[in-house]
C-alpha cells in the first residue's frame, strides 16, 4: 500500500477520503500481530518479541542485520533469518510496516459513539448517555427475550397469586373455627382475636398482591433494547434466568 502511493504528488488528487479499514484490510497491510505491551528491553536495549516494537514484526532495528546477529551484511538482502523471524533489510522500512492487535472483546469506536449525532444510537435508537452506560461497564442491554416462556411464567404467576390467596383464606377460616372452641362464650376474646386474625390476613394478602404487582412490572418492562442496572440484572437472572439475555459493554451493542 505505502510503495504504491511513494510516487505520488500532492497535486495528484482532486479530494481525500478519510474512513475506518475493515479488519480484512488491516490484516492486509499488516507484517504480523503485536501480542505483548512491552517495548524495549531494559537490559539489551532491544525491541521485545512480539512487543510494540518488535522486529520480526516491524524490521530490524540496524541497517541489513536481523535481531540475533545470525545475518549480517547486504549480501543477506530479503533473507529471513530462520531463528528470530526478523528480514534482513534496510530499518527505514520499520517507518511504515504496520502490526495489528486482535481484539479479545469487541470495542466501540469513538467516532461511531461520540460522533454528532452518534451513528450506534441513530441506529439502535438509544441516546448518547445510556449508550455510554452499556459501554462502559455501567448497565446490561437485554438482547432477547422469550415470549414463549415469558407468557407461561406470567400465566404460572396468576395462578400461584389465587392458589395463595385461597390457602391465607383457608387458613383465617379455619382459625376462625377455633375461637369458639378456644373462648367459649367469652364474646369479647373473640372479637378481639378475630380482628387481630383479620389483620394478619389482610397483611398477608397486602404482601402478596405487592409481591405480584413487582413481579409483573418486571416482565412488562423485560424488552428487547431495555437498560438494566447491574442489580437488577442479578434479580432478575435468578428469577427470570430462562426468559431473557443480556450482555454488557461492546459486545452487547454489536448483538
Amino acid at each position: 500500500m505505502f510503495k504504491q502511493q511513494e510516487s505520488l504528488k500532492s497535486t495528484d488528487f482532486d479530494s481525500i477520503r478519510l474512513r475506518l479499514a475493515s479488519p480484512e484490510t488491516i490484516r492486509s497491510w499488516s507484517f504480523g500481530e503485536v501480542s505483548k505491551p512491552e517495548t524495549i528491553n531494559y537490559r539489551t536495549q532491544k525491541p521485545e518479541k512480539q512487543g510494540l516494537f518488535a522486529e520480526e514484526i516491524f524490521g530490524p532495528s540496524k541497517d541489513w542485520e536481523c535481531y540475533c546477529g545470525k545475518y549480517k551484511k547486504i549480501r543477506y538482502k530479503g533473507i529471513v533469518c530462520d531463528k528470530c523471524g526478523v528480514e534482513v533489510t534496510h530499518s527505514v522500512v520499520r517507518r511504515e510496516r504496520m502490526g495489528h492487535i486482535d481484539l479479545a472483546a469487541p470495542i466501540s469506536h469513538i467516532w461511531f459513539l461520540r460522533g454528532v449525532p452518534s451513528k450506534i444510537g441513530t441506529i439502535l435508537d438509544v441516546s448518547i448517555q445510556n449508550l455510554e452506560k452499556i459501554i462502559y461497564f455501567a448497565s446490561f442491554l437485554v438482547t432477547d427475550v422469550n415470549e414463549v416462556a415469558k407468557e407461561q411464567t406470567i400465566e404460572q404467576v396468576k395462578q400461584e397469586k389465587k392458589s395463595k390467596e385461597k390457602m391465607i383464606e383457608g387458613e383465617f377460616k379455619r382459625d376462625i373455627g377455633r375461637l369458639e372452641q378456644k373462648f367459649g362464650e367469652d364474646t369479647k376474646s373473640i372479637t378481639k382475636e378475630t380482628k387481630r386474625l383479620e389483620e394478619i390476613r389482610d397483611t398477608k394478602l397486602a404482601e402478596l398482591e405487592e409481591d405480584f404487582t413487582s413481579v409483573m412490572e418486571d416482565l412488562k418492562d423485560m424488552k428487547v433494547m431495555s437498560i438494566i442496572s447491574e442489580q437488577t440484572y442479578h434479580e432478575w437472572s435468578l428469577k427470570y434466568g430462562h426468559i431473557f439475555e443480556a450482555n454488557i459493554g461492546a459486545e452487547a451493542v454489536q448483538e
